[in-house]
């Protein structure tokens, strides 16, 4: 059996005055539900030719801690955008914002990143897969393995891809003197490749060698 919920919009609540800090825990004691971003295809039935309209906070803390335990804290994300269901396909667009902790690459010192993703997803049952349009190439589609569109597991694939590989705070990015010690040294990327490119002129290939040895012992004979 369907459940319907009322979920208070973000813009609502601002109307009404509620901040948005308070705007999760305002709809959790209000027994309006949480948002969960999923739908059975069942469900989705409902809506067919139609768009699903997104404008809400979506807590994943928990759950996207669990995929990544590196990421130290994440604040409720604002997802704004649709999820169209055509007879074909289902498509969704959403863009996502907000701020997640992050540990430093360098130190470990928490540093807060800005989280702004656009995502386009197109999904398919492996019927619409078996008549789908030929412009549109099966790279670009997303084939259901259950019956509900999981819109929850996609933002949280994305956050994780979008995670910079280097993280600094302000007053490491502005340091240009690099951490060093006894037998070790961080060094930059562009530091190493330079390194390495004069290594690699500096070793001669042993092959060579013998053939300078090979010049110099003629040259002495003369």
């Amino acid at each position: 059996m369907l459940i319907e919920k009322t979920i208070l919009s973000l813009d609502y609540c601002q109307e009404k005055y509620i901040d948005k800090e308070s705007y999760a825990l305002y709809n959790y004691l209000c027994c309006l539900g949480v948002i969960e971003m999923k739908w059975s295809l069942q469900e989705l039935k409902k809506h067919k030719e139609t768009q699903i309209v997104l404008d809400e906070l979506f807590d994943l803390a928990d759950s996207i801690k669990q995929r990544e335990p590196d990421i130290l804290a994440i604040e409720p994300l604002e997802v704004k955008g649709f999820l169209e269901v055509n007879t074909a396909d289902y498509f969704v667009h959403v863009t996502v914002q907000g701020k997640m902790t992050l540990p430093s690459s360098r130190s470990l010192l928490p540093v807060e990143i800005p989280v702004d993703l656009t995502i386009d997803e197109i999904y398919m049952t492996s019927e619409q897969l078996s008549t789908k349009p030929e412009h549109i190439s099966d790279e670009d589609i997303l084939i259901l393995d259950s019956d509900q569109i999981d819109l929850a597991r996609a933002v949280e694939d994305h956050l994780l891809l979008s995670i910079p590989l280097q993280v600094l705070t302000e007053e490491e990015k502005e340091e240009t003197e690099l951490p060093k010690g006894k037998d070790w040294e961080i060094i930059s990327e562009d530091s190493f490749e330079e390194r390495k490119q004069q290594q690699e002129k500096n070793t001669i290939d042993p092959r060579l060698a013998k053939l300078s040895e090979l010049f110099q012992e003629n040259g002495e004979d003369k």
